[in-house]
């Protein structure tokens, strides 16, 4: 398992407390005043709106909280004006990190995202140096406990599902950023229900990981993500099953 698929898996595991639950409603709320800000507060003609509210159907966020976002991205209540950006790096043993930020000061978010980079054994690097590496794709999870390969594989790729892939514990459904609705809309017409499902950034390679590496590449992840500013990581690293046990 790898990259982000093993990263999810490792936030599903440890679970969400609620000071975590209140960072992940913050960063949603984020997202969904920058996505009406951009497109308009209506969903049905706002893809990306659209996302991040099932996006915060999936975190149980209040539906208050919803419209109160969106209505400070369509300016009818008064809000922060964030700015969206792209930071990128690398981690322990040349692991590719790439960062997706929302922040009302870029100055302050990349002084402090260098910080945390040299603290957990990375360093922060210039526009393209990683992003190369990545393609933005459609990515829907299934547990394999309910959900059989057999059960997804002809529906998915039937609604335009690119790849289907053994994730340890879970199936990884790839999609093309397009069709990603579809495929979703499609398999769960099917009764199969995702464990998550999002656009995100998939890697295109990966770098193995053991030992002292993997538990800074752990650390840095997580350091990261517990950053007010940034709303997503992705990363190319790859931890197998049994260094992720000894490390947890």
């Amino acid at each position: 398992m790898s990259g982000h698929s093993k990263w999810a898996t490792i936030k599903r595991k440890k679970g969400a407390s609620d000071a975590k639950r209140g960072k992940i409603f913050t960063k949603i709320i984020r997202e969904l005043t920058v996505a009406a800000r951009e497109s308009g507060g209506d969903p049905s003609g706002n893809p990306r709106l659209r996302t991040v509210i099932e996006k915060a159907k999936q975190a149980n966020m209040p539906q208050d909280n919803v419209t109160r976002a969106i209505k400070k991205g369509t300016g009818e209540l008064e809000g922060a004006i964030y700015e969206e950006s792209h930071l990128e790096g690398y981690g322990p043993g040349g692991t590719a990190v790439m960062l997706n930020i929302l922040t009302d000061n870029k100055n302050r978010t990349v002084s402090e995202i260098r910080n945390v980079f040299s603290k957990n054994g990375g360093n922060m690097g210039e526009a393209g140096c990683v992003a190369w590496n990545f393609h933005k794709k459609g990515l829907i999870q299934f547990g394999k406990g309910p959900v059989t390969e057999d059960a997804l594989m002809e529906p998915a790729l039937e609604a335009g599902a690119e790849d289907i892939r053994d994730e340890e514990d879970v199936w990884d459904v790839v999609t093309d950023p397009a069709s990603y609705e579809s495929v979703k809309k499609a398999l769960e017409g099917k009764g199969l229900k995702p464990t998550s499902s999002e656009i995100t950034m998939v890697p295109q390679n990966f770098v193995k990981l053991t030992g002292a590496d993997a538990e800074k590449m752990l650390k840095l992840m997580e350091a990261l993500e517990d950053h007010d500013d940034v709303q997503n990581v992705y990363a190319n690293f790859d931890i197998s099953k049994e260094e992720m046990e000894r490390l947890s």
